[in-house]
């Protein structure tokens, strides 16, 4: 908070989707309103709910609400809030989080003490756990299996991950960047739809010249995955078509082809035989279909709906 000045507090756009989550929505609404930062507005971008949104207007009379024709997933939902935006700030913000009313303090101080700041995350804790720590930065995803780990995870949070440090990526369920970037980079690729397109987003953040960085004394509460499910076809085949869409757009060379072959030779046969064992064969064909997405879809790095503001 110190390097705020006391007088002027820049708007900070927070960003959040509703599909079908009027409960969450609203309790994450809720606990918007007892923010102490006092400068903020709030857009709630509907992607086609079955349900009317419109109550949701009703009861937050504040919020700004948009209401798209169509599902436009996770990154397409963030860019219809992003084009309306005017905050200095934007920061996306998961439907099923709670926040701590102080949170947003300390990552607008890290962004207006240093320049070079493209992205910040707070720490995330899973909800109504007893200070479970979800995330409290990342490692580098390994360009061989695609994958990374987050730091902290399901350790217990006594306060040794109250700190400030570099991360190779920050968090999609609480995410602020500057609304200057995109100017330079363009929105989020919205071919990704659901998972890994934070991922993308911060490599095309490094890529101009910025770094992320993780903010501990900021608190975000996670109620982790309660929109999609702990595990069921649609997230297997989106992690799966994600997981090699993002490896396709972000390794070059030997790397991407040693993490294509390792997918191809371990993975898949790995993931297989899990899914016969545990007799889910839903999620066998969904593990397929994200699989083979990339045999027939070879325009995807320069995809044409990434546009600039």
């Amino acid at each position: 908070m110190s390097n705020i000045n006391n007088q002027e507090y820049p708007l900070v756009s927070i960003v959040t989707i509703n599909y079908n989550g009027y409960k969450v929505t609203t309790e994450l609404l809720e606990s918007l309103r007892k923010l102490t930062y006092p400068n903020v507005e709030v857009i709630v971008v509907d992607n086609a709910s079955k349900e009317n949104p419109d109550p949701i207007k009703e009861k937050y009379p504040e919020i700004i609400l948009i209401k798209n024709k169509e599902n436009l997933g996770f990154a397409g939902g963030n860019n219809e809030g992003f084009k309306i935006a005017k905050g200095k700030y934007l920061l996306m913000l998961n439907n099923d989080t709670e926040v701590d009313p102080d949170f947003l303090f300390p990552l607008v101080s890290k962004m207006e003490s240093d320049s070079n700041a493209g992205a910040v995350s707070p720490k995330l804790v899973y909800f109504g756990t007893d200070g479970i720590i979800q995330y409290a930065g990342s490692s580098v995803i390994n360009p061989y299996t695609g994958r990374s780990g987050l730091i902290g995870w399901k350790e217990k949070d006594q306060g040794q991950y109250n700190c400030c440090n570099m991360t190779p990526y920050a968090h999609g369920a609480a995410m602020m960047i500057r609304s200057s970037i995109l100017k330079e980079i363009g929105m989020m690729a919205d071919l990704y739809f659901l998972y890994y397109e934070e991922y993308d987003f911060c490599e095309r953040i490094k890529e101009a010249g910025y770094k992320i960085w993780y903010v501990g004394d900021s608190l975000v509460y996670h109620k982790e995955s309660m929109t999609v499910g702990k595990e069921n076809p649609l997230k297997t085949y989106y992690l799966t078509r994600n997981r090699l869409v993002f490896i396709r757009r972000n390794l070059k060379g030997m790397q991407r082809l040693i993490s294509l072959l390792f997918f191809t030779f371990v993975s898949v046969p790995r993931n297989t035989l899990k899914y016969l064992v545990t007799k889910r064969i839903d999620l066998l064909k969904a593990f397929f279909r994200g699989y083979f997405w990339n045999w027939y879809n070879h325009k995807i790095y320069n995809n044409p709906k990434i546009e600039k503001i």
